[in-house]
């Protein structure tokens, strides 16, 4: 914990907003570890949150202050040819910006740079903790593993890993009607917290015969989706295990070093792989379904932190077998 100056407008397109909620993603674990080149030491880190407007500049003309709002993790112009194509994540002048190029939301005041199209309004009485779920995770768990893995209504889906990021996946995968979902997972109270979720089925992983248990689970076809949401070698290689013929690896995690691609084997399967940094174009769809009591974010979140403990939530976070964390809400 530091004392930093205050951020200030330095764009017309800027808001300053005073941070009410934050969490910790596992994206910050990963920059952590030095898996994100792109985020330099010192960079206050956080992409998620909700607050109340401090300050705009001239060219906002969506909010004031005073106005409560959530904070994309992405931050988009809508003007350029990326956003243009719906590609916000890729913006010329935004993207993953927050806690990566620039300074976060783990901080008491954050500079959201192109406010207008990167912040969301927050209705009167809306459960705010919630809310903090649709600034990454949520999102994240519906573009890049669910929609991007083409589920269906009777499809069989794969998700391996079973925290936070997996279990947004399982939450989202649901509005599709699936006919089963497999969660696949080291730890067994996170793979009981995925069956209280609408898991229809669990695989503990920790014996090194996934793949098999899958199978099994399958009758031998494999699963149409397998999405991965853990970023690292070993999960993505049990995805190319199961997915069946004509089927989608969707993946989510954030890797940090190369993986095997079993082309000897998936050639002839007719697969599709897919990448992607979410867009957070789900948003509004989120937010509405949320307000209507259509999806539970809030029972993701296990613990509360203040600001001052924000080491404790890091090691909370980063401790979650012992502590059975998922996501942790840090206030001010």
């Amino acid at each position: 914990m530091e004392e930093r100056p205050k951020p200030t407008i330095q764009r017309p397109t800027d808001a300053i907003i005073r941070i009410t909620r934050t969490t910790i993603c596992g994206t910050d674990l990963h920059i952590l570890k030095g898996d994100v080149a792109t985020c330099q030491p010192g960079t206050v880190l956080g992409h998620e949150g909700v607050g109340v407007v401090e300050a705009v500049g001239a060219g906002v003309t969506t909010f004031k202050p005073g106005d409560s709002v959530l904070i994309s993790c992405i931050s988009a112009c809508g003007r350029c040819e990326q956003c243009r194509m719906g590609m916000y994540s890729h913006c010329s002048t935004g993207g993953w910006i927050l806690g990566n190029s620039i300074d976060g939301t783990q901080a008491e005041f954050v500079r959201i740079p192109h406010a207008d199209t990167s912040l969301y309004l927050i209705p009167a009485g809306a459960d705010e903790e919630a809310l903090v779920m649709l600034s990454d995770i949520l999102p994240t768990g519906f573009e890049c593993g669910v929609l991007n893995g083409k589920v269906k209504p009777g499809d069989t889906v794969a998700i391996v890993g079973s925290g936070p990021i997996g279990l947004a996946a399982l939450l989202t995968a649901q509005f599709y009607s699936p006919a089963e979902i497999i969660m696949v997972d080291l730890d067994d109270n996170r793979l009981a917290v995925a069956t209280r979720f609408g898991a229809t089925a669990t695989v503990n992983s920790s014996a090194g015969d996934a793949a098999q248990q899958v199978m099994k689970l399958t009758a031998g076809r494999g699963v149409d989706t397998a999405i991965e949401a853990v970023g690292i070698p070993a999960t993505f290689e049990l995805c190319q295990d199961i997915v069946a013929a004509g089927g989608t690896i969707a993946n989510v995690g954030v890797h940090g070093c190369g993986v095997d691609l079993k082309l000897q084997k998936l050639w002839s399967h007719n697969i599709t792989i897919t990448t992607r940094l979410v867009d957070t174009l789900s948003i509004p769809m989120l937010l509405k379904t949320l307000l209507a009591k259509r999806i539970n974010a809030r029972q993701l979140i296990t613990h509360h932190f203040k600001f001052a403990d924000i080491l404790k939530a890091y090691d909370t976070f980063g401790n979650a077998a012992d502590t059975k964390a998922l996501k942790v809400i840090v206030e001010a």
